[in-house]
């Protein structure tokens, strides 16, 4: 049986409830309204730029880019940048000093090196040269004799020539000047036992 109960009276007729009603299906309510609201595009940049930034140190180059990419304007991307910036959260010599104490640590990058992956990151050049100023030219030698002590083992029984190819070329990929690289090499393959005058063919002595 229904429930719906017979009219009697006067007046305008009772209506039934309709779906919208029992269902809250009409308009959206205030607070259900701003709920939805997209967040700025200053909220948005900083967002990401502290997404990546918990991830890694990054350049402000690396961060513009990154936020040109997910369409955020430029003012809204530099208002942030600049405040990011302001406080310590970008420090473009700050990533550059620890990027070569870590390179060459770690990888045995040479100056050179170092100088060509710094700027590829956006860094300005003259904090880039401050940076691998740290380096000097004792240091850097030091390192390349330790690589190549390193690699000496591996190439034995290798004909000469390509012993010295491929050890002079480690280095240059890394970034050593070839002077540096052949008597850095020169030195190493004479202190193991090798004849200097044999080597006088391939490597001038420096």
């Amino acid at each position: 049986m229904s429930d719906a109960q017979p009219w009697h009276g006067d007046g305008p007729v009772p209506h039934e409830p309709r779906a919208d009603d029992r269902t809250g299906g009409g308009s959206a309510s205030p607070s259900r309204a701003g709920a939805g609201a997209p967040p700025s595009p200053e909220e948005q940049a900083r967002a990401i730029c502290l997404r990546l930034l918990t991830g890694s140190p990054r350049t402000r180059k690396q961060l513009a880019d990154a936020l040109t990419k997910r369409g955020i304007p430029a003012e809204a991307a530099e208002e942030v940048l600049s405040r990011f910036e302001d406080v310590g959260l970008i420090d473009d010599a700050a990533f550059a000093g620890a990027w070569v104490e870590s390179r060459h640590r770690g990888r045995g990058l040479a100056r050179r090196a170092l100088a060509r992956e710094l700027r590829t990151k956006g860094v300005d050049s003259a904090i880039v040269d401050e940076a691998v100023g740290q380096l000097d030219a004792e240091q850097e030698e030091r390192t390349a004799r330790e690589l190549v002590q390193r690699k000496l083992r591996p190439t034995r029984g290798l004909d000469r020539e390509k012993r010295l190819r491929r050890l002079a070329g480690m280095l240059a990929r890394k970034g050593y000047p070839e002077g540096l690289a052949l008597r850095v090499v020169r030195r190493a393959l004479e202190e193991e036992g090798d004849d200097p005058e044999l080597l006088d063919h391939y490597l001038p002595d420096a």
